[in-house]
């Protein structure tokens, strides 16, 4: 992917329509290297050093920014997820007694903010400095059937330590509900043609995760990591157990699930790692989420040619979105993602990049 000359990019976004795909680049002094687009809040390239200090990019992506439009490829790789993350059962919520029906876009269900969710629509650019850019969505009351006109941003900001360092605001002027992402597909080798995910070694800093039926919705259990191969609370190669024969991989065609984090909302406190032994990346997430989407990849299948007509094979990246859980407004007893008028909702994660 092309360098883009950031002192000439800003000049040149404030100048174009905002309904125009734009690509915007922030770095640190450290060679780390971050490019946005406003279509979709996408990640597009990130650059980070590997052990022997090369720079590698470490996320999948097109070469053209119309490529992510959806009538040339329906993917989420990068995107900024919204309104609400991850599925909701049967495309139905209820707030305050009344039913609303979402777009039915997977196996039944509503996914990732419906058919033309935030990762199909533009965001506005309203803040740009070398090292950090800020995105708002204006989300429309009936945005995918949701309630509400809702006002969102996220900021992504490049941190000396060679973080990125992610934050998300969103307010409403009626009950809606919000959960947004990040939904990047990392491979810390940087060579998603020579390299799957299966041999990176990944930890998840859980005790428990969700289980889902055949349809990937959440049962509404929770159940114990341990003794299955959910568990990787000790580091392993993602592709250790993938195709263990256990019901919940066979339900997810793999790893797709959401772990319940035992961070306690403390974002300070590694929730995930991936490492790389190829490249000697490894990849560290802090949320003060309560879970995290791990997918592995299971449906890339060699259908999509992605940045230097490199074709995307099974397993060639890991998505980890940190999150509420599934279907939360359907699950009163899990985490709230319910936003009200006169609150502000917030979410914070960070990608850490270090080397071994």
């Amino acid at each position: 992917m092309k360098k883009i000359l950031f002192a000439a990019m800003v000049l040149m976004m404030a100048a174009c329509c905002k309904q125009t795909p734009q690509l915007y680049t922030i770095r640190n002094a450290s060679g780390m290297e971050v490019s946005i687009t406003n279509y979709g809040g996408r990640i597009v390239s990130l650059l980070v050093p590997d052990r022997n200090g090369e720079l590698r990019d470490v996320v999948l992506g097109f070469d053209n920014l119309e490529d992510y439009y959806p009538e040339n490829n329906e993917t989420d790789f990068g995107a900024t997820i919204g309104r609400y993350a991850n599925r909701i059962k049967d495309g139905r919520i209820t707030i305050d007694g009344k039913e609303y029906q979402l777009p039915r876009n997977n196996f039944g269900h509503c996914l990732h903010g419906g058919t033309r969710g935030w990762q199909y629509q533009f965001y506005n650019a309203v803040e740009v400095s070398e090292n950090s850019l800020k995105l708002e969505r204006i989300s429309p009351d009936g945005d995918q059937g949701f309630p509400g006109n809702v006002k969102a941003y996220v900021t992504f900001t490049v941190q000396e330590d060679n973080k990125l360092d992610i934050r998300y605001e969103a307010t409403t002027d009626a009950p809606t509900v919000i959960n947004m992402t990040n939904h990047s597909y990392f491979n810390p080798s940087g060579e998603p043609n020579h390299f799957s995910i299966c041999a990176d070694e990944l930890y998840i800093n859980a005790s428990r995760f969700t289980p889902v039926d055949d349809t990937f919705m959440t049962t509404g259990e929770i159940w114990p990591v341990e003794g299955t191969p959910m568990d990787f609370r000790t580091p392993k190669p993602i592709g250790l157990d993938i195709d263990a024969d256990y019901e919940q991989l066979r339900n997810g065609h793999g790893y797709d699930h959401n772990w319940v984090l035992d961070t306690n909302g403390d974002d300070t406190v590694i929730a995930a790692s991936l490492y790389c032994p190829t490249s000697g990346i490894e990849i560290r997430v802090y949320t003060d989420e309560p879970g995290i989407q791990v997918y592995a990849g299971n449906f890339l299948d060699g259908t999509v040619t992605g940045k230097g007509g490199v074709v995307y094979g099974h397993r060639a990246a890991v998505c980890l979105e940190t999150q509420k859980f599934p279907d939360s407004p359907n699950k009163p007893e899990w985490p709230s993602a319910l936003l009200r008028p006169g609150e502000t909702y917030t979410s914070h994660c960070v990608f850490e990049f270090v080397t071994k």
